[in-house]
């Protein structure tokens, strides 16, 4: 692969936004739909084309769900070596395409094979990469409101004095920093692509559109692999699969309020789970003393969730926790301090013991089930 020299003359020729369309195994992955969904409205506030980028081996019949959810065009890199993940020629194959086309904005995944990926392209094409976004912006007025709602920075003085500049079209990237205490906001004026990783589940998903589906156009670009350093001889798959806290309808997650007994307090969790068909996630506390694995982790530095359904047990809501939870369609707090900010979110609050709550929460619920 040539070397990619990126330069200030030759930024204006960068346009377009493009959404890597992650797939295994034939399936593309919950978050490239979010991606997809969120690049459509970057792309209409440039004026610009969306495109997705697609790699695989016999994976053109991805296209149209990718167009679905607003691309206007994929970007088909189809071969046999790209049938499994591999770094080396998954990053040859991107960074070739992004030479020759020139986008000005790639998003990616932040899964484990984005993680892996994006900083690697980032690299090889001299341009810098936001890692865990958790909220993208181009059209600064939009950036503007986010910040009132969202900070308490006075963000009218900061306009007022140049501070923030209303005709920056510079992709503002915000990502938890300082442990989820802060959240920064980075741009990189100076390089293109701007690339970020973003999270799975901070970004909402659009409706499927039928007419877009049928209207997006697939082009095909021959792929040049080379040397491949990697091969995938065989998948095998996990014999235990990480909870899927970002797809369940009902999700119960326990904090700090667990301490005096957590065995017992990760047990009535599971239970009141189990009865409502849900998973159990955790507090950052939770995961911190090492009650629960990171997988179960909810919040800026763990998953966001949206369920229909979320139980909130011994948590005592900072401002990092409800990040991840606080567009759940329902959120039932327990919680011995009346004062806990965890009610300020909540749509029913139970000021009480977690140990004595619960159980009848359980017994409630199963029997209303054998009655029907």
């Amino acid at each position: 692969m040539a070397e990619f020299k990126n330069s200030g003359e030759e930024m204006k020729n960068f346009k377009g936004v493009w959404v890597f369309c992650e797939q295994r195994q034939g399936e593309l992955q919950s978050t490239v739909l979010e991606l997809v969904s969120e690049g459509r409205k970057l792309a209409d506030d440039l004026g610009v084309e969306l495109a997705g980028l697609l790699l695989g081996d016999n994976v053109e019949g991805l296209a149209k769900e990718i167009g679905a959810y607003g691309a206007d065009k994929v970007i088909l890199c189809d071969d046999p070596s790209l049938k499994d993940y591999t770094t080396d020629a998954y990053a040859d194959v991107i960074c070739d395409v992004v030479m020759e086309k020139k986008p000005e904005i790639v998003l990616i995944g932040a899964t484990n094979i984005g993680r892996d990926l994006g900083p690697r392209c980032a690299a090889r094409l001299h341009t810098g990469l936001t890692a865990d976004c958790t909220h993208l912006d181009v059209d600064t007025g939009k950036y503007v409101e986010f910040l009132k709602a969202s900070s308490t920075l006075n963000v009218d003085q900061m306009v007022e004095t140049g501070r923030i500049k209303m005709d920056d079209r510079n992709l503002k990237m915000t990502r938890p920093a300082f442990g989820g205490h802060l959240m920064a906001t980075i741009i990189c004026p100076r390089f293109r692509p701007q690339m970020s990783t973003v999270r799975p589940g901070v970004l909402k998903k659009g409706a499927y559109d039928e007419a877009k589906a049928n209207a997006v156009v697939v082009e095909k670009v021959a792929v040049k692999t080379g040397d491949l350093k990697t091969q995938v001889v065989e998948v095998v798959k996990e014999a235990k699969a990480l909870v899927d806290l970002i797809g369940a309808d009902v999700v119960v997650s326990v904090g700090r309020g667990i301490s005096k007994d957590v065995e017992k307090g990760i047990k009535l969790a599971e239970e009141l789970a189990e009865v409502l068909g849900g998973v159990v996630g955790g507090s950052r506390v939770a995961i911190d003393s090492g009650w629960l694995t990171a997988d179960h982790q909810v919040g800026q530095t763990g998953k966001t969730v949206h369920p229909k359904l979320y139980i909130a047990l011994g948590i005592s809501g900072a401002i990092q926790h409800k990040a991840g939870m606080q567009d759940s369609e329902c959120i039932i707090a327990v919680n011995k301090t009346e004062g806990a900010p965890i009610f300020d979110v909540a749509d029913y609050g139970i000021c009480g013991d977690l140990f004595k709550v619960v159980p009848m929460m359980i017994e409630t619920i199963k029997a209303a089930k054998a009655a029907k």
